[in-house]
């Protein structure tokens, strides 16, 4: 059975997404709120809750074919603080690489590496946080590559994300997981940008990453809203008259088409802040999409993050705030995944998470491939 840590771990996603065909050694968060989702759904033996930055070596057992790494964004967000990796929250790449060369030095590093975070990434500080980010990883003797995986093609949620995946230079990569040329899919141009102004030596250990094509989504906005959910209400018409006034004529037009549409019509509306008011002046605006798909959720830091549900049934309109059990299914958790309580801390888990298909795919396609059982690996410093 592989084996993995889960660093900056939430409520667990990428442990859902591995499955349980692979053993956690080790999590660690410092969100207590998180860590108590995490306890609810896995239990509490491999979870140690605190700074990454404090994390001791004895704390890692064994050696892990996996460490997994899902660090803050706000600091590479396009719509973050822009400070990168220097920032507080983003930063906090640092400490987690620190143990990971530490646990190379013992002889026990990693078999693999994945760092996810958001598309940003690319190109936060001009692509200086992400060469960063793969010189790192060369440095430490891993050969890596990257990918941009939307979670669209899994779930009904545009949630485009990096994942930068480094195998330890002394594993054999069976050669079906990598291509001499990047892929239209998987490898946007923005990437393909980035990896050109990597440092010579650091080209010299890319891989590009071969990805199957992805199979047909199986499920769509409709299928996973619910009639009656839990945790929020249906606005007033008076709530609902006042989102609608809030419409571009772009936007207004598209509830028009529902209307008439003659069938039941549902979509997400999402508030933003536009340069299109009088005088160029910016005034907060209701955007609705009706393609069956939802857009990339966030945290709640603010009334304009939480996104709203529409439905349209003739000349009826109804709409609420996104539910926490819809927000945890755009990120592909089981219905029998524990929710915190509170509205606020579950959308948070969930906006704050890997999408959980995503981690499946990856595992499948790359992960599993190389550190499947039976297959040598030998450590450098043994």
């Amino acid at each position: 059975m592989p084996t993995f840590y889960e660093f900056f771990a939430g409520g667990g996603m990428a442990r859902a997404g591995l499955g349980p065909d692979w053993s956690c050694l080790f999590a660690n968060d410092f969100d207590h709120k998180k860590a108590n989702s995490y306890t609810d759904n896995w239990g509490e033996d491999d979870l140690w809750v605190g700074d990454v930055a404090k994390v001791c070596l004895d704390q890692l057992p064994g050696l892990a074919d996996l460490a997994w790494a899902s660090f803050p964004c706000q600091d590479l967000s396009l719509a973050g603080s822009g400070a990168g990796l220097q920032g507080e929250r983003s930063g906090t790449f640092w400490p987690f690489w620190k143990h990971i060369t530490e646990l190379n030095r013992e002889g026990r590093g990693p078999t693999t590496v994945v760092l996810e975070n958001v598309y940003g990434a690319i190109t936060s500080h001009g692509g200086r946080d992400f060469s960063a980010l793969v010189t790192a990883l060369v440095e430490g003797g891993y050969r890596c590559g990257a990918v941009v995986v939307n979670a669209v093609h899994f779930v009904p949620q545009s949630r485009p994300r990096l994942f930068v995946i480094g195998v330890r230079d002394d594993v054999c990569i069976p050669e079906q997981q990598y291509s001499e040329t990047p892929s239209d899919i998987w490898h946007p141009g923005a990437l393909r940008k980035a990896q050109g102004a990597l440092p010579d030596y650091v080209r010299k250990q890319w891989i590009w990453w071969n990805l199957p094509e992805p199979g047909l989504r199986n499920s769509d906005l409709t299928d996973i809203v619910e009639d009656e959910p839990a945790g929020v209400k249906w606005h007033t018409t008076a709530e609902t008259k006042r989102l609608l006034g809030m419409m571009s004529d772009t936007n207004a037009a598209k509830v028009k088409a529902a209307k008439i549409s003659g069938r039941r019509v549902v979509g997400t509306i999402y508030k933003r802040t536009r340069a299109d008011g009088p005088g160029g002046a910016r005034v907060q605006r209701a955007e609705v999409r009706f393609d069956d798909v939802a857009g990339c959720l966030r945290t709640p830091s603010g009334g304009s993050s939480r996104q709203t549900i529409i439905v349209v049934e003739g000349k009826k309109v109804k709409t609420r705030l996104l539910s926490p059990r819809e927000a945890a299914r755009l990120m592909g958790l089981s219905d029998d995944y524990v929710l915190p309580a509170k509205y606020n801390d579950a959308y948070h888990l969930a906006g704050d998470g890997v999408a959980v298909p995503v981690v499946r795919f990856l595992a499948k396609s790359i992960l599993e491939p190389i550190v499947q059982p039976g297959r040598k690996h030998t450590n450098r410093a043994a």
